[in-house]
């Protein structure tokens, strides 16, 4: 193969740092070479990762694997010792061109190939700037890494390091290059996104940011933000929320469980009620806000009853967009030396998670199809897009990247179908 290849795991942070890592690779001369941005979320991300590492050898058995990501950072040793791996890099070089010069050379040792610093030490996080983002009708942009919070299942701040911000000014920029290049969506990402700008000058809040991409680049046509934690929204956002169309009405939520012992074992820092509260007033301020979250099944300790409420919390918040993982032990953290739950009870509550996220997600669908409103659409590949709530909508002949807006007047089960009733870049609020 010729140029650089990037295979990413993992979340919509990863997607934009995969662009800085193939733009540094190139710029640093590198060719005939696969990038492996890895995920450590879960002990079966890891494995994914390794299983494709060896995919990519037996295909391109003359290239140079590189490592990097989130896995890379806490266990370089497990990719150092497969001999499919060149070399493994630090989340903090990653970006860095300095990185991809004179890589070690094929069959050497272990240690050769590890060059991972310690991620604490780590207090600032350089603007990177990019001009698309390979694959996707939108563009994400980091404004924060890292997190200051433990929460005794997640490995992530070992592998990110604590909370850093990206400063505004450099966010902005970012994004008006994008929107130069035709992007008319963009998604602001972070690792605790709503942590953003305590450690800059000022202390801007995530709202205050949001509120400046928007006024600064008046030609954004729609502004999304990835996985937040709701107990930290500020009040500049939820204003947002309430009076602002450019900024599209759906979050994903970090919720992980729906019991109160079970979060507080977890040391997150909201309660159910915190949870129930927030999806309630957000849908109060804007009817049609649609939520996506993350649950944990099979939490160490966790009783049926206690899964029952994870189970009645889905329906209560009304979250149309789950993401359920299975519990997976990470190594170091206090979770992992928790009495844990046999593997298959495991699975079958994340099989019940997830059949009772598809009912609240046809109700959705249904909920939509019925209000039969006009919604500004942006396509994300051929005859598929997405309305401002985020929910996937058939839209045949609408060119990739664009608007399109689309009167829905049904569902399939998976998706609303409607007719096209115009296309373009103009702002079009939705009738629904």
């Amino acid at each position: 193969m010729s140029g650089v290849k990037v295979v990413t795991f993992g979340c919509r942070l990863n997607t934009f740092e995969s662009e800085t890592m193939r733009k540094a690779a190139e710029s640093a001369g590198l060719n005939n070479a696969v990038l492996v941005n890895t995920c450590a979320v879960t002990a079966d991300a890891v494995r994914q990762a390794r299983q494709t590492i060896r995919k990519v050898r037996r295909e391109h058995p003359h290239a140079r694997i590189v490592v990097s990501g989130c896995a890379a950072q806490t266990e370089p040793d497990t990719f150092a010792v497969m001999d499919e791996v060149d070399a493994v890099i630090g989340n903090d070089a990653k970006g860095a061109a300095s990185a991809y010069r004179n890589l070690p050379d094929f069959g050497v040792s272990r240690s050769e190939k590890i060059r991972v610093n310690d991620i604490m030490s780590v207090h600032e996080t350089a603007p990177q700037m990019i001009e698309a983002v390979a694959g996707h009708a939108r563009a994400f942009v980091q404004v924060q890494n890292g997190c200051d919070h433990r929460c005794t299942f997640c490995v992530i701040p070992y592998g990110r390091g604590n909370s850093r911000s990206v400063p505004m000014g450099a966010v902005v920029d970012q994004i008006e290059r994008l929107v130069d290049n035709g992007y008319q969506e963009v998604v602001i990402t972070g690792v605790d996104a709503t942590s953003y700008g305590a450690d800059l000058p000022g202390s801007p809040s995530l709202g205050t940011l949001a509120r400046t991409i928007l006024k600064e680049v008046p030609d954004l046509m729609r502004l999304r933000l990835s996985s937040i934690d709701s107990i930290e929204v500020d009040d500049g956002l939820m204003d947002l929320i309430a009076n602002e169309p450019r900024f599209m009405p759906h979050l994903h939520l970090s919720l992980q469980h729906g019991d109160d012992l079970m979060l507080k074992r977890m040391k997150r820092r909201h309660s159910r009620a915190d949870a129930v509260r927030f999806c309630r007033t957000v849908r109060e301020l804007r009817p049609g806000f649609a939520f996506g979250a993350d649950l944990i099944a099979g939490f160490p300790t966790e009783t049926e009853e206690m899964f029952a409420r994870s189970l009645e919390i889905i329906e209560e918040c009304g979250i149309a967009f789950l993401h359920v993982f299975p519990y997976s032990p990470r190594e170091g953290t206090p979770a992992a030396r928790m009495p844990q739950l046999d593997r298959g009870l495991i699975k079958s509550r994340a099989a019940r998670l997830r059949q009772a996220g598809e009912t609240v997600f046809r109700n959705h669908l249904e909920d939509m199809a019925q209000k039969a409103g006009i919604h500004s659409t942006l396509v994300e590949f051929s005859g598929i897009a997405r309305t401002e709530n985020f929910t996937p909508v058939v839209a045949p002949g609408a060119p990739r990247g664009q608007m399109a807006h689309i009167r829905v007047n049904g569902h399939d089960g998976d998706r609303l179908t409607g007719d096209l009733v115009g296309a373009g870049t103009h702002h079009l609020e939705s009738t629904a």
